[in-house]
């Protein structure tokens, strides 16, 4: 079989119309991406997972989802539960650090229980961007904290909590959002902190999860680095920074190439990705003229982009055993405390 091409793809609804499966069939993603509006109940979307896998002929195909926690969360109530977002931990680990990093770890373990039974695979987590006071709101308690060393625990807890429960995180948004003033889904964010504070500080908490087995860029300019381009379509920032600086050996993919961060069209945006260093392109909206035009372009996973994947993938755990009314009831009284 030949490889996947480089492409995460999103859908229109809760089940694949057959336009889409003769999209994903002549194209044969890499993987899928999840969002509210596919997931109705448990049911329709365990139908869905498989569907999707059934389509390429891939049963280990990635299905993601951002299942973050409080504001970002696609799987809500009744069905799933309301998990707190990460500032909860953040401040409890102002306090007491050891409780924090345990709540961390069983709230991600309790996620992954639940995307795992879903299929899903992996989760878009945890977010390692520092918080400041200048940071856009679309990150605000998203954030575990605004020093290196919370961020580092807390999220170093999640993504064990995850692959716990078999599922794989994505650290976002690598180099780092959180000096970003504007929302990079409806504008292009202009950060023009010194290259020296940079790497003492965002760059910093993604060092310390550098080996996570994937890892999703920021549409942020760095104009200390590079002033003409967003790290996501930046060959400077992932060569130089984000895998040379950071250190980052995982796969690398764009965060959703269709926020308005970036211009162009989406073959130009897809090809511009790749040039820059990209190992996956994550288009999200299932809106089908965008996927066919990003399919037109897009390339086979191959050399040290295939690589990654497959040792990404190869990651994949068993998971450990699991009492859920004792973790809930654990993670409960963390919080209450």
């Amino acid at each position: 079989m030949s490889n996947p091409s480089a492409v995460i793809f999103g859908m229109a609804g809760l089940r694949l119309s057959e336009a889409e499966r003769k999209l994903f069939q002549s194209s044969n993603p890499a993987g899928f991406i999840l969002f509210q509006r596919n997931c109705d109940t448990p049911e329709q979307v365990a139908a869905l997972t498989r569907e999707l896998r059934d389509c390429i002929g891939r049963p280990d195909a990635p299905i993601l989802i951002d299942q973050e926690g409080g504001r970002v969360q696609r799987l809500k109530p009744p069905h799933w539960r309301q998990a707190p977002p990460a500032g909860v931990f953040a401040a409890l680990y102002e306090t007491d650090p050891e409780a924090a990093m345990e709540g961390a770890y069983l709230n991600a373990r309790l996620i992954a229980e639940e995307l795992a039974e879903l299929g899903i695979n992996v989760d878009c987590a945890p977010v390692l961007d520092l918080l400041r006071p200048e940071t856009h709101g679309i990150i605000g308690d998203r954030a575990y904290g605004s020093g290196l060393e919370p961020i580092a625990a807390l999220g170093l807890s999640v993504a064990n909590g995850l692959m716990a429960g078999g599922v794989l995180p994505v650290i976002k948004h690598i180099p780092g959002h959180g000096r970003a003033t504007v929302d990079s889904h409806l504008e292009l964010p202009i950060v023009d902190t010194p290259r020296a504070e940079l790497e003492q500080s965002d760059f910093g908490a993604f060092a310390a999860l550098s080996e996570a087995p994937f890892g999703m860029t920021a549409h942020v300019v760095y104009s200390a680095i590079d002033p003409a381009h967003p790290a996501t379509i930046s060959r400077v920032m992932i060569e130089e920074i984000i895998r040379k600086t950071i250190g980052f050996s995982g796969c690398l993919m764009s965060d959703d190439i269709g926020m308005k961060a970036l211009g162009g069209d989406f073959a130009s945006r897809t090809t511009a990705c790749l040039d820059a260093g990209c190992d996956l392109i994550l288009h999200c909206s299932g809106d089908l003229a965008e996927m066919e035009a990003v399919a037109g372009v897009i390339r086979p996973l191959d050399g040290m982009a295939a690589r990654r994947f497959a040792r990404a993938m190869r990651g994949l755990p068993e998971k450990t055993p699991f009492d859920r009314a004792q973790v809930l009831a654990r993670l409960d009284s963390l919080i209450a405390a």
